[in-house]
């Protein structure tokens, strides 16, 4: 059967996982009676809860004599080191662009990796039937990023379809019939070329590992790409790191081939075959898997550096333990470790000391991913405000330059751009839409996006969309202002009650209501100025012999304010923590003891 490795790459939310959908419920994949869930490809449960896809996923469908293997991919930055590995696998991309919204910060971040290795692109103008589609704006302006990001001319030439993922449809025309995917399916069998290395299948085997998986049965799973030859289930084979050092022996114990959204077993493979292999105990992503023979490793796709780290330590508070069973400094480590065998994203150091670990990557939601994923595993952690990573370049410190794109009501844009100026931000484009919009281009320090998020979304009454994307590399751009309020910390341990809080209130807003366990250090509001205060939230009305009229009136207390994980992170100063458990998410001093702390902030000025 003929064969073609594509990948679907886009901007977050405009459409990928739902074309992918359709495209296996169109070629047969689905039975027309069986049960599937929306965006059947967001199998992680964060995904389905996110509305985003966060690891890369293959699938196969038949269409016609042609099997298609199709990479559904992430399109926020934050995952691009999964964007990065998947590459390599494919002969072709198929570029999903907004009709409306037109390509995004991450269109162009995915858009240039596939350039780069020099893959042939075909555009899919998707969501016409929006109300505000326009097209042939939107490929205009394809046109220009592909220019601007020195495609050759074989890649400008580029195919073009006009779709709508949701309905099911995809055409080389905006009046055409509407009626199913099979334009889609006839142009990747033209335009994109059947695996270069099946003309390779009497030379020696060669897989690059891609992406890491594991099964309860058969153990750690490599995903690649069949480079050259054949392979065999029972097969003698070797690990080879990027040096060439040869990491383990060992010999296939399963060949899996993607069938729909399954896997199923297979005896056999060949060159441009997409598969899972098991019977390793070492080798991991980007190593390569080839016969006893073979002293030259494939060359992998180098990786983008980290920009943010967050330091992960062990939950130090008075009664820890209570929520989640992974407490231990070692056993914190030991999932770092794991993580950076799937995800090259990341790196993890120890810091001295031992109890904590220095993580860094690609930016918050990363994190605030792979945090929230220990969360649910049952780890109880401290996390740490997230630093930026700083690079020496010829003898002078740089940090790393995002390109921020904003949507905004015009009567908005004036304070986003103010608040961006603020945080050394520098404006690159400014236009307005006919439907009210503004959109901002500005380049901002990662440093002066942190905590910036959520002081967004109120400044543009909820109504803002913001995306960014690492840029480059430039001369620290000195002194950016933090958080301007004080917070409240509790100077006792044990339940809150409703009238210490309510007397408080004028003190601040709270992140606790009546009820709630807390402890000698904890943040429990913000405060009104610019300086902490330390309140006693277990104060209770003291007791008489006298009743007075209004005297025991319920107390009405004000909602307390509830912090996502992300909004956590990035609410924190640098000499505070969040404490994550299973079932809690609370912000704390670093330093517990008011009299400890009291000296450390001496010694520190």
């Amino acid at each position: 059967m003929d064969l073609r490795n594509i990948a679907i790459i886009a901007h977050v939310d405009h459409g990928k996982t739902t074309l992918v959908d359709e495209m296996l419920k169109q070629s047969g994949e689905f039975r027309d009676n069986q049960a599937t869930l929306d965006r059947a490809m967001d199998s992680n449960e964060l995904e389905r809860e996110r509305g985003i896809t966060i690891l890369a996923k293959s699938t196969s469908v038949v269409w016609g004599d042609i099997r298609y293997n199709i990479v559904d991919t992430p399109g926020h930055a934050d995952f691009g080191g999964e964007v990065e590995r998947i590459l390599s696998m494919v002969d072709g991309v198929v570029l999903l662009v907004d009709a409306a919204e037109g390509p995004m910060p991450q269109t162009k971040f995915v858009t240039a990796k596939a350039l780069a290795l020099g893959l042939k692109p075909i555009v899919v103008l998707n969501k016409v039937d929006k109300q505000d589609a326009e097209p042939d704006r939107a490929l205009n302006e394809v046109f220009d990023l592909f220019a601007n990001l020195g495609a050759d001319d074989g890649q400008l030439d580029f195919p073009i379809l006009y779709a709508s993922g949701r309905t099911g449809w995809a055409d080389v025309s905006l009046d055409g019939p509407r009626k199913n995917l099979d334009a889609l399916f006839k142009l990747v069998s033209e335009h994109v070329p059947a695996p270069s290395q099946i003309t390779s299948r009497s030379k020696e085997f060669k897989m690059l590992a891609t992406t890491l998986g594991g099964d309860s049965f058969l153990g750690k799973l490599l995903t690649g790409r069949v480079e050259s030859g054949t392979l065999k289930t029972g097969q003698s084979l070797r690990a080879l790191n990027r040096d060439g050092i040869i990491i383990e022996s060992f010999r296939v114990s399963k060949i899996l081939a993607f069938r729909g959204l399954k896997q199923q077993a297979i005896d056999f493979a060949e060159a441009g075959d997409i598969v899972s292999i098991a019977g390793m105990s070492k080798a991991t992503v980007a190593d390569t898997i080839a016969d006893p023979g073979v002293v030259e490793p494939i060359p992998s796709q180098p990786i983008d550096p980290p920009t943010i780290t967050v330091t992960f330590g062990i939950n130090d508070r008075p009664v820890a333990g209570r929520d989640g069973k992974k407490v231990q400094s070692r056993v914190i480590r030991d999932r770092l470790l794991k993580e950076c065998e799937s995800n090259v994203a990341i790196r993890v150091v120890d810091t001295p000391g031992g109890e904590a670990f220095d993580v860094s990557g690609r930016g918050e939601l990363q994190m605030g991913v792979l945090i929230e994923n220990m969360r649910r595993e049952g780890f109880e952690l401290s996390i740490s405000r997230p630093r930026v990573v700083y690079r020496d370049i010829d003898g002078i410190k740089n940090e790393p330059v995002e390109e921020v794109t904003i949507d905004v009501d015009d009567e908005f844009s004036g304070v986003v751009i103010e608040k961006l100026s603020a945080r050394k931000g520098e404006l690159v484009e400014m236009k307005s839409s006919n439907a009210g919009k503004t959109r901002i281009v500005s380049l901002v320090p990662s440093r002066g996006l942190i905590g910036y998020h959520g002081e967004f979304m109120t400044d543009t009454r909820g109504t803002g969309i913001m995306n960014r994307v690492f840029s480059s590399w430039e001369p620290a751009k000195g002194l950016i202002p933090g958080r301007r309020q004080g917070v409240l910390i509790s100077m006792e341990n044990g339940s809150s009650v409703a009238y210490a809080i309510f007397n408080l209130e004028d003190r601040g807003r709270f992140f606790i209501g009546a009820g709630e366990y807390v402890y000698q250090g904890m943040i429990i509001g913000e405060h009104t100025r610019d300086n902490d205060l330390e309140v006693n939230p277990l104060k209770g009305k003291k007791l008489t012999n006298v009743r007075a009229s209004g005297t025991d009136d319920a107390v009405r207390l004000t909602a307390p304010t509830r912090f996502s994980l992300e909004q956590a992170i990035a609410y924190i100063d640098d000499d505070e923590l969040v404490e994550v458990t299973p079932n809690n998410i609370r912000l704390r001093k670093k330093i517990l003891d008011p009299h400890e702390r009291k000296r450390s902030q001496k010694i520190a000025s």
